[in-house]
């Protein structure tokens, strides 16, 4: 994954939190987290300290922005798709394949995030896992609903299920390539619990959890 080396256009008219932001992003992903000071993000974003401080306290809070911003996006679309009249298997795939397009399409977050969270303080380290632990909780609730309604073999536990499709999504930083023949979309589809689990009908197999899933691209 190539990280972005410019911020998008209009960075600099943007307003000081979002201009914060995107300059702390380019910088962290080229550099690391550890490696970039709170001056070069400033100067980057042409505001003083003072201005950062105001609005994040820290560059602790603009690590934990840079995670939690995708996060509330993909808790968003998950509520939305969970709490559709669509069948349970149809809310399953939508959701499997949004929250593998939505990593492609903020993937220098991601792997900001990844890469870097064990320098958060432990405050904002437990609030991250809270914030995490409620999305994965809503995405194993619909296994579950399948499973309950005979939609999903009971085979594999739903919590299985959860590790695995995650495993997957949580690696994307390290394999995929922006310049591949697929489009996010595409990439999406590939994936095992984008298909949904097996019916309940199915042969059982259970996956390995946590081990990514490395398609060729």
């Amino acid at each position: 994954m190539a990280a972005r080396t410019t911020e998008p256009a209009g960075t600099h008219e943007a307003p000081v939190p979002q201009r914060l932001l995107a300059v702390a992003t380019r910088l962290f992903a080229e550099r690391g987290y550890d490696r970039t000071s709170v001056q070069e993000i400033v100067e980057a974003a042409g505001v003083t300290k003072g201005a950062l401080y105001h609005y994040f306290g820290s560059k602790d809070d603009l690590l934990h922005e840079v995670y939690a911003r995708m996060l509330r996006l993909q808790q968003q679309r998950l509520d939305a798709v969970a709490a559709s009249d669509a069948p349970v298997e149809e809310r399953l795939r939508a959701a499997a394949a949004d929250v593998v397009v939505t990593t492609i399409e903020n993937l220098d977050d991601a792997m900001i995030f990844f890469r870097s969270m064990h320098q958060l303080s432990p405050e904002k380290y437990k609030q991250v896992r809270a914030e995490r632990r409620r999305y994965h909780e809503r995405f194993r609730a619909l296994v579950e609903e399948g499973q309950r309604t005979g939609v999903f073999s009971t085979a594999t536990p739903a919590d299985l299920v959860v590790d695995y499709h995650f495993g997957s999504v949580h690696h994307l930083s390290t394999w995929y390539r922006a310049d591949g023949p697929l489009t996010p979309q595409q990439r999406a589809s590939t994936s095992s619990t984008s298909r949904g689990p097996p019916p309940c009908d199915a042969p059982h197999r259970t996956p390995r959890p946590g081990k990514p899933f490395r398609p060729q691209h």
